[in-house]
């Protein structure tokens, strides 16, 4: 009960909440493309389980993310999958734009979707709301689990609003399916196996994300043409 009335202790949970929401732009992204196809009441539904899995996973892996980033092949593992998300979400979206049922992702498609994406897009960013839970340079874990959980009104609200942007402005999935690509293609980059080549190349690294990007807008629209002609 002391330390609640210390500034340090206000300091760190203001800077875990702030982090937090800093951070979590592109879950809300990734649980509002894959709800947006649903009926509004399971919408509201994979939002709420979405935002829960997203602050959950970033309380458990926070106690293990910085060991998981130093073991190889685990990016580029989760990059890769990243990339296959995008690709389904973009080729949905394309496949709506053609009048097909908004239905072709079902409620528990969509959940599973969040959970792999928010899986793979916690890792990195928990290590910065563990260093936020410092206190005298200890990570103080109950302040860490009561910041994370303040937040979850937050992504909600960020998801919610997002279903409405790109209910009203069609380009923002777009934009969202070219987000991932690019976070993917940072995942690709930071994994150890590829430290040394791309640490002292930042010009190639953003190359690469770039063309992530690029290919999981190119990839969703073909395949999602590919599927128009053959019905």
């Amino acid at each position: 009960m002391e330390l609640l009335s210390t500034p340090a202790f206000w300091l760190a949970l203001g800077s875990i909440i702030w982090i937090n929401i800093i951070l979590s732009g592109d879950n809300a992204v990734v649980i509002a493309l894959a709800a947006r196809s649903l009926p509004p009441a399971q919408q509201k539904q994979a939002v709420m389980w979405g935002a829960g899995a997203a602050v959950i996973l970033r309380i458990g892996l926070t106690f293990i993310a910085a060991k998981l980033l130093e073991f190889p092949w685990l990016q580029i593992i989760g990059g890769l999958l990243l990339l296959w998300i995008g690709v389904q979400l973009m080729a949905e979206e394309d496949e709506e734009g053609h009048g097909e049922d908004k239905n072709s992702l079902s409620f528990g498609a969509a959940v599973r979707t969040i959970l792999i994406a928010d899986l793979v897009m916690s890792l990195d960013n928990v290590i910065g709301v563990a260093l936020a839970a410092k206190i005298d340079g200890v990570i103080n874990y109950p302040l860490l689990v009561i910041g994370l959980v303040i937040s979850i009104p937050l992504v909600v609200f960020g998801s919610t609003f997002m279903i409405k942007l790109m209910e009203k402005f069609p380009v923002i999935i777009t934009l969202g399916a070219a987000l991932i690509g690019w976070v993917a293609g940072d995942a690709l980059t930071h994994d150890p196996v590829f430290k040394d080549a791309f640490g002292s190349a930042p010009a190639l690294v953003y190359g690469i994300k770039i063309a992530c990007a690029i290919f999981v807008i190119a990839v969703g629209t073909w395949l999602s043409k590919r599927s128009q002609a053959a019905k």
